[in-house]
């Protein structure tokens, strides 16, 4: 597909936030792969980085996308819709400000110039288009940030296979390892697998990226994902539908998780069914509850009317924005909903809704003071060579100015 993609968000964007506040919804990772570059894949556009409709505090940080030539098309594409082969069949066959929709919910536009730039600066205007209907059957679609880790396996499973001209190793290059339905162990250039680390893949693949490590005596169950530069460290335990994206660090135990990159949970505890964005960092013996005590279903606050609701699941643990950190012994309620930029410290349970730049001790909390967020912001990313930049200042800057207490 040589038409560029655009990506757009849609009223469904605030009950993915902490995890939105810093980045689009098509940089959400869920499996390998973020949703933009499943789209990007699906769509045979490989020559293309995911750009879309920027809020104002993300631009600069991501790649806003623009046309250059007035006679140039643009398809539109809703991230929250989990593509796959049949609906990039009716994408690439749009027609000229023809669109495709699920329940009166835009999945797909192919746009003239004209008409994207006026849904750029007024907003999407089906009335612009003609539409044809896709059977929602047909169709996965994230409306809830714990959706994430509730689809991540199958998602596991589905970007393998759109990976897989990119897997060089074999078990024979790890002798002293274990593997157990090895053809279902997808290996990348540079990845370490170290003697008696087990990976075993009877209950679904396993995805292990370039210059990966898998330490030795760790345990990895798939389907799990353990992304580019990252590190599993001596006798974690990795269960089922657990992704660790691009350079992170972790060991403990961890179920049914999702970390996006550069997040660190390097030591002993326990996280399950939950989502951790960028930069964040785990204390020694930090525990998730994923599972209440009565069975019964898990109550999460909505981040704008900040009002519990029944979410009418069972398994929620922690969702958690970018540069978020728990102190040691640290332990998160069922249904954590915690912002950006947050230090949680306690031998007590923090509250269950935690504002962007909380400095929290037990049920205390108060304001994390800019200056000093940023400087511990700055002495993180140095450690992974990464420049904090001003376009990212004046993104943490807007959504400090945006928190309430």
């Amino acid at each position: 597909m040589n038409t560029p993609c655009c990506f757009f968000e849609d009223d469904f964007l605030e009950n993915f936030h902490p995890l939105t506040l810093t980045r689009p919804v098509y940089d959400l990772r869920v499996g390998i792969l973020t949703l933009g570059e499943k789209w990007i894949q699906v769509l045979n556009a490989v020559h293309q980085n995911p750009k879309g409709i920027l809020r104002n505090h993300l631009k600069g940080v991501f790649d806003e996308f623009t046309l250059s030539d007035t006679h140039q098309k643009a398809c539109w594409i809703n991230p929250r819709f989990i593509p796959h082969k049949k609906i990039a069949e009716q994408v690439t066959d749009l027609a000229e400000n023809e669109g495709i929709v699920s329940d009166g919910q835009l999945i797909s536009a192919l746009l003239t110039n004209e008409t994207h730039q006026k849904w750029s600066q007024t907003g999407i205007d089906l009335e612009d288009i003609s539409t044809r209907e896709l059977n929602s059957n047909d169709l996965v679609i994230l409306k809830n940030s714990w959706e994430l880790f509730q689809i991540n396996g199958e998602q596991i499973r589905r970007d393998i296979d759109l990976l897989k001209n990119n897997f060089v190793r074999s078990e024979q290059d790890f002798p002293h390892a274990i593997f157990t339905n090895p053809n279902e162990i997808y290996i990348e250039q540079g990845a370490i697998i170290e003697p008696g680390a087990m990976l075993l893949a009877e209950t679904g693949p396993i995805f292990i990226g370039k210059n990966a490590k898998i330490m030795a005596n760790s345990i990895v169950r798939g389907p799990s994902a353990i992304c580019e530069k990252s590190v599993v460290k001596m006798g974690a335990k990795i269960y089922e539908d657990t992704t660790v994206g691009p350079v992170c660090k972790v060991g403990g135990e961890i179920a049914n998780t999702i970390f996006h990159s550069y997040s660190n949970k390097a030591h002993d505890g326990y996280v399950g069914n939950s989502v951790f964005g960028q930069w964040c960092n785990l204390g020694a013996d930090t525990n998730t509850s994923n599972l209440k005590n009565n069975y019964s279903t898990v109550k999460v606050v909505d981040w704008k009317t900040q009002k519990q609701f029944d979410t009418g699941q069972q398994f929620i643990g922690t969702i958690m924005g970018d540069h978020s950190k728990t102190g040691i012994n640290s332990m998160m309620n069922t249904g954590t909903l915690c912002g950006v930029c947050c230090n949680l410290f306690s031998d007590k349970y923090p509250p269950k809704f935690v504002p962007s730049f909380s400095w929290v001790s037990g049920s205390d909390i108060v304001p994390y003071h800019f200056e000093k967020a940023v400087e511990a912001m700055e002495r993180m990313m140095q450690r992974r060579s990464v420049q904090l930049t001003s376009s990212y200042h004046n993104m943490m800057k807007a959504l400090f100015q945006s928190t309430s207490f």
